[in-house]
C-alpha cells in the first residue's frame, strides 16, 4: 500500500471558498478557526510544510465582538521607519476606525510567521460590510462552532 501524498502542483484548482459571518462572534475565536481553514488543518491531506487551504471570506467584521476590557486595554503597534516613530492605537479606536484590518491582524497572528504563512494570509478577504464582490467564485457560507 502507498500513502497519498499531495504533490504542489495544480493546489490552486482544489481550494474552496468560504464565507464566514463575523457579527456577534469574539474576535480571537472567530479568528483561530479561520486559521485552521487558511493553513488547511481541517482537511484530511493536510501537510505542514504546503498550502493545502482554502479561501476564506470575513463579512460584518464592523459588528464583531471584544470581550472584558479588551477595548480599551489592547494595543495594536507599529513602527514607521522613522525615530520616534512608534505608533499605538487602541482595539476601540481601530475597531472604530478599520474594522477590517483588526480581523486581519488577528487571523494574521495565528498563522505562521514563514513565507507559507503571508500566502496562506493572501487567501483571507475581508469586509466591514455584509457585501463582498466573490460571488463568481460561488463561496459556500460556513458555520462555525464558536462558543
Amino acid at each position: 500500500m502507498s500513502t497519498y501524498f499531495p504533490s504542489g502542483k495544480d493546489l490552486e484548482q482544489h481550494r474552496q471558498w468560504h464565507v464566514v459571518d463575523a457579527a456577534g462572534m469574539t474576535v480571537g475565536r472567530l479568528a483561530s478557526e479561520v486559521a485552521q481553514i487558511l493553513m488547511g488543518k481541517r482537511k484530511p491531506t493536510y501537510t505542514p510544510f504546503l498550502d493545502l487551504g482554502d479561501h476564506v471570506i470575513v463579512i460584518n467584521a464592523s459588528r464583531i465582538v471584544l470581550k472584558g476590557n479588551k477595548l480599551d486595554d489592547k494595543m495594536y503597534r507599529h513602527h514607521t521607519g522613522w525615530p520616534g516613530g512608534l505608533k499605538e492605537i487602541n482595539a476601540r479606536d481601530l475597531l472604530a476606525k478599520n474594522p477590517v484590518r483588526l480581523v486581519e491582524l488577528t487571523v494574521r497572528g495565528m498563522l505562521p510567521k514563514t513565507k507559507l504563512g503571508r500566502a496562506m494570509s493572501s487567501k483571507l478577504k475581508v469586509y466591514a460590510g455584509a457585501e463582498h464582490p466573490h460571488g463568481a467564485q460561488k463561496p459556500a457560507p460556513l458555520a462555525l462552532q464558536v462558543k
